[in-house]
C-alpha cells in the first residue's frame, strides 16, 4: 500500500511541470487562435472594402465616359478657362479663405468641382466626392500631381518665368 501511495506522489511530482505547462502553453495556443480569427475577419473585410470600391470604380469610369461624351458635343468651359479658375481658386484658398470657416469651405468645394471637372476633360482617375478630411486632402495632391504631370499649370508661374 505504501509502494502504491509512493509511487502516486513521484508520478504526481513528475507529472506537475508538464501540467504547468500545458496550462501556459494552452493560452499560448488561445491567443493564436483568437489572433487567427482576428485576422481572417479583417481579411473578410478587407475583401468587402474592395469589392466596393471596385463598384464605385466601375461606376465612377462609366460617370467618366458620359461625361466626355458630353464633353465631345459642347457645353462645358474650355481646359483652358478650368485652368485659369483653378489657378484662382488655388490663391483664394490660401490668402482670402482662410480668414473665414465659411469661405474656406466654399472655396475648396469650387476648388474640388474644377479638379474634377480637369480630370474629367484629360482622363485622370480622381475619388474627391467620396473622400473626407486628411484622405480628401491627400486625393487633392495626388489629383494635382497627376494633372500638373499631363501639363495643366496650377499655380501661378512655371518654373524658370517671371512673374
Amino acid at each position: 500500500m505504501h509502494t502504491l501511495v509512493l509511487l502516486a506522489a513521484l508520478l504526481a511530482l513528475l507529472t506537475l511541470p508538464c501540467a504547468v505547462a500545458a496550462v501556459i502553453c494552452a493560452d499560448e495556443l488561445l491567443d493564436r487562435a483568437a489572433w487567427a480569427i482576428a485576422q481572417r475577419r479583417e481579411a473578410r473585410r478587407e475583401r468587402k472594402v474592395l469589392g466596393t470600391l471596385d463598384q464605385a470604380l466601375d461606376s465612377a469610369m462609366a460617370g467618366q465616359r458620359d461625361a466626355l461624351d458630353a464633353l465631345e458635343h459642347g457645353g462645358r468651359p474650355p481646359i483652358e478657362r478650368i485652368a485659369a479658375d483653378l489657378r484662382r481658386l488655388g490663391r483664394l484658398r490660401l490668402s482670402v479663405a482662410t480668414r473665414s470657416p465659411v469661405w474656406h469651405a466654399a472655396v475648396m468645394r469650387a476648388y474640388d468641382d474644377r479638379l474634377r471637372l480637369a480630370c474629367r476633360y484629360l482622363g485622370v482617375v480622381e475619388h474627391l466626392a467620396e473622400l473626407g478630411g486628411v484622405d480628401l486632402e491627400i486625393e487633392r495632391v495626388r489629383v494635382e500631381g497627376e494633372l500638373l504631370g499631363m501639363g495643366l499649370v496650377l499655380g501661378g508661374t512655371r518654373r524658370g518665368q517671371t512673374a
